[in-house]
């Protein structure tokens, strides 16, 4: 066994101080025999995207090491990175698929579980279109697997009824990027940190969520000439207690905050007026709107103080470079897209983007959400297209050969807070579910079993393990996981990564690439000359029709290759003629795609997300300026009241990922964090008579969990659950944060409302409950404690 440090308790490792150029490169690793040999990938465990190899030993994952060639983390990795691969080779794989018969799973053959799918889909196409047919993906396949199905979804059944869980975590970025400049894709890179001198986290507790990202930042606190840092969040994070100014909002208040602190920037002067002029529209309109958030208003309405306010305002407005990110802080909240618009928009008014040390990440949730948004698998079209926009239809049109009458573009494409009404309502009669866990993370969860368990919803649940989602299933499939096939994704910086395949998946689990391409087969797809629709049948081949589509658009892939992708660090988009080994930064010279001819939307009104025409946007089109978009302040729809007299808000643990269908089959991480908890501030404890460890019910109006107290490091009035945590390992006791949250989402993004909703505490029964609390308390240990 090789372990370059124990990452369970030491998260960060050792600090390498720096500024600059050369970050230093620290190899982590943990591999628990010897490899024979190593196979290069990235880790799948976060939106970082770290480059690392997996360690194999007699066709066996034996361990990780980092790249330290990798651009993205030279060689760094996290807890996660360290130890998520252990789950590959978890007893409990899926190994065969499965099917229904008299209410129970049954193990069946390849070819019963596909042909009755395709039964199912040619019945429901016959009786009602493709429109009968929905598709809830993740944010965790691979380009080749996201491509394919987004041609099978939109050319080949004609669906607008696609999207992904990155509905649940990225769908924000994405809207708040079309909205100030035109398309998706991040202006920011990592080496941004290398070089800035302020950092703003904006709902973001990167300590825990991106812990390699986190490591670089402490590594740049710790060298010369740090940069400052101001952190946006209701709780004392490992984050914000290393802030310079800790900015601490009550749930769902984003808004006044970010327009006190536009406000006190443009009062005191601190703006580009070059920069606004030349390269963006709007300005004016946000002066007028955020003149009235004054430090005291602010602090009535989000309980930051005027001091805090005015100290955070004083760094941003001087700061000559500005580093910005946003997280779900910012996109599970109330007016989400609204909030997250004026981050960028702090940016261009100081003219800090596209240079630099001035970038911004509008971060992802997911290792490959950003993947699932440019290949069009969330309901938006490949390549950053415009559904509005006809030629864009035409583009994919004559690209895939097929007529653009069957691309939908009729209406926006169904979001999937949409497809799980429509099937709620009956009008989706086949759900096909991948790489995902809805009855875990989705919303209102008693809403969503039921809709699973609907008589005349045919559910299909490609997964490689059997989750609290799959035991509904009509057909379960087995999937390969990371490091059983061969694909790419991109991270959050653009960069792009491939993983090639180091061990064969268990049993017949098969790669979810063969399964779309499978299905697309025995459903007899065609183009307009009768021939097959799927024109690849490798990953590779996949790529290289992927690069054919992002030909010419923002995400041009068109200068990489599966060989150039091998052997050295990920590689930057857009990669092409003009950029061949990529580019650092994008909006370099202060020109964005808002062109009408360029856009991937019209857009739409920020407070009500009605979306506007291709007539509003002709009259408005700024030619490639940046839109600057002001906001004004909404309250929750939901807030504490005499009943439900508490905020709650959830989130991440560091050493876990969604609904630990992975990361819960590592003992190590499993060991960290076992079980669910509820945060409470010192002072509602004290008068709610909760002490540590004591089992509380925490009930809203749509459900209750009991979960063991904790004390501390969090704002009064507010309660914290992280999302985590579901039934498969620990049926008996209601325990899933999402049986609380509300089913509401944000009007342009649809992303839905995680961060707020209103409930109750009261100490649960004496009993068996109380000796959970107990037996927790006991292996809790300090990190745990600290990273919430």
């Amino acid at each position: 066994m090789n372990q370059t440090r124990d990452s369970i308790k030491d998260i960060w490792g050792e600090r390498t101080p720096y500024k600059g150029e050369n970050y230093p490169v620290r190899i982590d690793e943990r591999t628990i025999e010897e490899p024979d040999h190593w196979v290069q990938s990235a880790c799948v465990l976060c939106s970082t995207g770290c480059g690392l190899d997996i360690g194999v030993k007699d066709g066996k994952i034996v361990g990780v090491r980092g790249r330290g060639v990798d651009i993205s983390n030279y060689g760094r990795l996290g807890p996660k990175g360290l130890y998520g691969w252990i789950a590959n080779n978890s007893p409990d794989r899926l190994t065969k698929p499965l099917v229904r018969k008299n209410g129970k799973l049954v193990e069946a053959s390849w070819n019963e579980a596909m042909n009755l799918i395709v039964e199912q889909s040619k019945k429901i196409i016959d009786k009602q279109t493709g429109l009968g047919i929905g598709f809830y993906t993740s944010g965790q396949l691979f380009i080749e697997d996201y491509y394919t199905l987004a041609v099978i979804g939109k050319a080949g059944i004609g669906t607008p009824h696609m999207d992904g869980n990155t509905r649940l975590c990225t769908a924000t970025a994405a809207a708040a990027l079309k909205v100030s400049f035109g398309t998706d894709g991040q202006p920011g890179a990592y080496k941004d940190i290398d070089d800035t001198d302020c950092i703003f986290l904006v709902g973001h507790n990167i300590a825990s969520q991106q812990t390699v990202l986190w490591m670089r930042i402490l590594d740049r606190l710790a060298g010369p000439n740090p940069p400052k840092l101001i952190v946006m969040d209701p709780r004392k994070t490992a984050t914000a207690e290393k802030a310079d100014v800790h900015l601490d909002p009550l749930p769902g208040t984003n808004i006044p905050v970010l327009n006190g602190l536009l406000n006190l920037i443009i009062q005191a002067g601190d703006v580009n007026e070059e920069y606004i002029n030349a390269h963006t529209v709007g300005f004016e309109e946000l002066k007028k709107t955020v003149a009235q958030w004054t430090p005291e208003k602010v602090e009535e309405i989000s309980g930051v103080s005027s001091e805090k306010l005015r100290m955070a305002a004083h760094i941003l407005g001087k700061t000559p470079t500005l580093l910005s990110t946003a997280l779900q802080g910012v996109y599970q909240s109330m007016k989400a897209t609204a909030a997250a618009v004026q981050i960028n928009n702090l940016h261009l008014i100081r003219g800090l983007i596209g240079k630099p040390g001035s970038g911004i990440f509008q971060m992802n949730g997911q290792p490959t959400s950003q993947n699932t948004r440019e290949c069009g698998a969330d309901g938006d079209l490949p390549g950053f297209r415009n559904w509005g926009n006809k030629e864009h239809i035409n583009q994919l049109a004559k690209l895939w050969n097929v007529d653009p009458d069957i691309i939908p573009h009729w209406a926006p494409p169904t979001h999937a807070m949409e497809i799980w009404r429509y099937a709620e309502q009956g009008s989706i009669k086949m759900l096909w579910i991948s790489g995902t866990n809805p009855a875990v993370s989705l919303p209102e969860l008693s809403r969503i079993r039921k809709i699973l368990e609907k008589e005349d919803l045919f559910v299909i649940v490609q997964d490689a393990f059997m989750t609290e989602t799959a035991v509904y299933a009509d057909v379960v499939l087995p999937a390969a996981l990371w490091g059983e096939k061969t694909g790419t994704f991109t991270n959050i910086t653009r960069t792009v990564h491939i993983s090639h395949k180091a061990v064969e998946p268990p049993g017949e689990a098969k790669p979810d690439f063969d399964i779309f391409l499978d299905y697309a087969k025995r459903m007899g797809f065609c183009d307009k000359d009768g021939n097959p629709l799927i024109k690849w049948n490798t990953p590779e081949e996949a790529f290289e029709a992927w690069k054919e589509c992002s030909r010419g658009r923002p995400c041009d892939y068109t200068g990489m290759s599966y060989a150039k992708l091998t052997g050295g660090s990920g590689i930057q988009w857009p990669c092409n003629e003009k950029h061949p080994d990529g580019a650092v930064h994008i909006y370099t010279d202060g020109m964005f795609n808002t062109a009408i001819e360029e856009s991937e939307s019209y857009g739409h009104d920020l407070i009500t997300g009605a979306a506007h025409t291709e007539k509003d946007y002709k009259a408005i089109d700024p030619r490639g300026k940046a839109f600057i978009k002001p906001a004004e302040y909404i309250p929750p729809h939901e807030t504490p009241d005499e009943e439900y007299s508490l905020w709650l808000t959830t989130g991440r643990l560091v050493y876990h990922f969604h609904t630990r269908t992975k990361t819960g089959r590592a003992k190590e991480l499993y060991d960290a964090a076992p079980d669910s908890y509820v945060q409470v501030s010192e002072e509602d404890a004290a008068a709610l008579g909760i002490a540590e460890g004591d089992m509380i019910e925490v009930a809203s109006r749509r459900g209750s969990v009991t979960q063991p107290a904790r004390i501390g490091g969090i704002k009064k009035g507010v309660v914290f659950i992280p999302f985590h945590y579901g039934y498969w390992d620990n049926p008996e006791r209601s325990r899933a944060a999402n049986e609380l949250t509300i089913t509401e989402w944000d009007a342009v993004s649809k992303q839905p409302h995680f961060k707020y909703a209103a409930v109750k505490l009261s100490k649960a029964k004496e009993g068996v409950l109380h000796k959970i609390g107990e037996a927790l308390n006991m292996v809790n240990d300090q990190p745990q404690k600290m990273e919430v």
